[in-house]
């Protein structure tokens, strides 16, 4: 026999009405909710969800499109937004674009199928500005990258500051021949490309900086060229943690050993990075805070479309280790 909402009311001692709130996500009171849910599991209820997208605008669910789900920067994300989505009742929908724009317009192209609550979006460097000025018929924001002219909410690290700080730290530990590796395909790369070149300028020092292609391989590339020129690095940084386990693994292929051949500086604060070289420099990224900002964004902007788009940018903690350890004079 099927089970309907009604039988669903029935067992949870509330009105069918309380149960239909209840299910989509809306603000009821917890113990109601707590005997609702256990309604369901009791009687093995299963909502048609088909219709109910028929009948409402959007459905009881968002998508999430990360640029690398291997990056544990993004994994912390994902958990973070999956878990605030659970507690408010919602449905995560989460997509892997390997920063590939095909990729990225094809799972945007999902989430209008599915008629989401809203999505939070890592794009790609090159269609940051496409998503920000297409209409898609739900919210967005975006997490991590931003699109010139900020048509959306966005939740972004002050990475020029970022990576600025990751220079003056290594100048003060006598280094000089600061090099850096950033990421070629988001504007994230970017930015902390920009922090590292103007504090470069402001210390007076050369600024040695290439673009790294999505995926390991270019990094041996890009690394061997810059310990080929004349002057070679006594300091690198790399510009996301998976980069820098890149480097790491290019540097040992080459030689050399962290810190007494070179030090090194990174982002993202795993527990790997404790292992190496005495511990790695890194900028420690507020991950969870970023993927609760941007969730409580986007339940914002689903109750008020019309509202100005808010930017929040965070800050970064810099952990000083033994892989940047004082130059002896």
């Amino acid at each position: 026999m099927k089970v309907g909402i009604k039988d669903v009311a029935k067992a949870a001692g509330v009105s069918p009405a309380t149960v239909s709130r209840a299910l989509a996500g809306k603000a009821i009171d917890p113990e109601m909710r707590s005997r609702v849910e256990e309604a369901v599991r009791r009687t093995g209820y299963l909502p048609n969800l088909a219709a109910r997208r028929l009948r409402s605008r959007h459905s009881n669910t968002i998508g999430l499109i990360v640029a690398d789900i291997r990056n544990p920067f993004f994994t912390a994300i994902s958990r973070s937004v999956e878990d605030l989505a659970y507690a408010r009742g919602l449905r995560v929908i989460l997509c892997n674009t390997d920063e590939n724009p095909e990729k990225e317009e094809m799972y945007l192209r999902l989430m209008e199928e599915e008629r989401v609550l809203g999505a939070i979006c890592a794009p790609t460097r090159r269609t940051a500005g496409q998503v920000g000025r297409a209409r898609r018929g739900f919210p967005i924001v975006m997490v991590d990258r931003a699109e010139p002219g900020q048509l959306h909410d966005c939740v972004v690290l002050d990475n020029a500051g970022a990576s600025a700080a990751l220079v003056e730290h290594l100048h003060r530990q006598g280094y000089r021949r600061i090099a850096g590796l950033f990421g070629a395909a988001s504007a994230t790369g970017a930015e902390r490309r920009q922090g590292y070149e103007s504090a470069m300028q402001r210390l007076g020092l050369p600024a040695r900086a290439a673009y790294v292609e999505h995926g390991a391989g270019d990094v041996d590339t890009r690394l061997a060229e810059l310990l080929a020129a004349p002057g070679r690095p006594d300091a690198l940084i790399a510009s996301n943690g998976l980069m820098l386990l890149d480097v790491i693994r290019a540097l040992q292929r080459a030689g050399l050993v962290v810190p007494q051949d070179i030090a090194l500086a990174g982002f993202d604060n795993e527990p790997w990075t404790e292992m190496v070289g005495g511990g790695i420099t890194l900028i420690e990224q507020p991950v969870e805070e970023i993927g609760r900002s941007a969730m409580m964004l986007l339940l914002d902007r689903s109750e008020n479309e019309a509202a100005p788009p808010r930017r929040i940018v965070l800050d970064g903690r810099c952990l000083e280790r033994g892989s940047t350890p004082a130059r002896r004079s």
